[in-house]
């Protein structure tokens, strides 16, 4: 990469996110504050802490413990001054925030400290009710609004209408050194293996890597996976490879719908994994069929990334991730999609991964990984999201 702070002295970026725990704006706060710091400049989040403080600390950044993840309107409006407060003693250039209730604070705060402000829209766009769509336009108020596919791209135009010039569309880097097939052991796939009890398992295993929550699309693998019984299928294994997250009775209602089925040798809930490239090297194929559009869909993207692969549903940002068939002719295909909820769809998309070759899935797989290295890594997102600070940076200081 590039040097995108060239010119510009030791530039001290400040991102704003309600907490440090496992999830997509998390990692990609994490992700960018080391690209910040790699590229010369100084790195910091303002959180309410969590497991991942360790690594943005270790990649060389600072964490500055703030009430950030509150709704509340009084600890809201009392972080203006925080955020202001920070802003100030450290000598921000440029403030990010990831998450709504934050950026209403950070955006009072960057304004009375005359700094560019930044919003990411990590999360759904919403288009009603009419308070909520107030309450997440915070983030279309920004200097740049940064959106993480084309389809969360086209929402916030059509709902929240910001200048063109002001919206700039960045899809989710992944590591592509971490979710590489050749950088998975054996050792880590067997562990897993005998985790999951499928020692010598010799059928096709789908994962379904997601937490289990209903717009997901874990019943709509069910069903499909009676589909292929029904079709006279038993070539094939389904994980579900996610954690409850204190849905129990969810995850209840799938036990129960595997047994109704007569399934419980083809479905199995796998729970939690701390290991996702292992889990990616040890499926033959990945399955995403959420029945709600997804802003991004990472899933789709590791699955490519790890050289397997995957059936998504037709919608959200899952439709610029994969190529299908239909979109780019067999020979350059990483994937399927099928319409969100069709089951019926998604037994006969999952039936031509398990009547592919081997080397015909290998090839498929090669293509997705190419793919995903060229267009999704965390270089070309920290490129992209650096450029725009630089220009913001730049901006500011020729206007004073």
């Amino acid at each position: 990469m590039s040097d995108p702070f060239e010119g510009l002295k030791r530039p001290t970026i400040l991102q704003i996110v309600p907490t440090l725990d496992i999830g997509g704006a998390e990692r990609t706060t994490v992700d960018i504050a080391r690209a910040i710091v790699a590229a010369g400049g100084r790195a910091i989040v303002a959180s309410s802490g969590g497991n991942l403080v360790d690594e943005l600390r270790g990649a060389g950044a600072e964490h500055v413990v703030m009430p950030a993840r509150s709704k509340n309107p009084l600890v809201m409006a009392a972080n203006i001054r925080r955020f202001q407060r920070l802003i100030e003693r450290e000598h921000v250039d440029l403030v990010h925030a990831r998450s709504r209730a934050p950026a209403w604070s950070a955006l009072a705060a960057a304004r009375l400290a005359g700094r560019p402000f930044v919003t990411t829209y990590h999360s759904r766009v919403h288009e009603g009710p009419a308070l909520k769509v107030f309450y997440n336009s915070v983030m279309a108020r920004s200097d740049a609004v940064i959106a993480n596919s084309g389809y969360t791209a086209r929402l916030i135009r059509k709902v929240h209408a910001p200048h063109e010039a002001r919206l700039f569309t960045v899809p989710r880097g992944i590591d592509v050194a971490r979710f590489d097939p050749s950088a998975v052991s054996r050792a880590r796939r067997d562990a897993l293996r005998s985790q999951w009890r499928i020692e010598g398992e010799s059928r096709t295993i789908f994962i379904l890597p997601a937490r289990l929550t209903r717009w997901k699309g874990h019943e709509v693998a069910i069903a499909a996976a009676a589909a292929l019984r029904a079709a006279g299928r038993d070539d094939f294994l389904i994980l579900f490879v996610g954690d409850a997250q204190g849905r129990d009775s969810y995850a209840a209602s799938l036990d129960a719908a595997i047994s109704e089925k007569g399934l419980d040798r083809f479905v199995r809930l796998a729970g939690h994994c701390a290991d996702m490239p292992a889990a990616y090297a040890l499926a033959d194929a990945v399955i995403a069929p959420s029945i709600e559009p997804e802003p991004f869909g990472r899933t789709a993207v590791e699955a490519e990334a790890m050289s397997r692969p995957v059936i998504v549903s037709d919608a959200g940002g899952q439709h610029e991730t994969v190529l299908t068939p239909e979109a780019v002719g067999e020979g350059r295909a990483t994937g399927f999609a099928v319409e969100p909820g069709d089951a019926g769809g998604l037994a006969a998309a999952m039936a031509k991964v398990l009547d592919l070759s081997p080397e015909a899935r290998a090839a498929m797989g090669a293509r997705g990984r190419a793919h995903a290295v060229e267009h999704f890594s965390l270089d070309e997102m920290a490129r992209a999201t650096l450029a725009i600070y630089a220009a913001l940076i730049r901006g500011a200081a020729s206007a004073r």
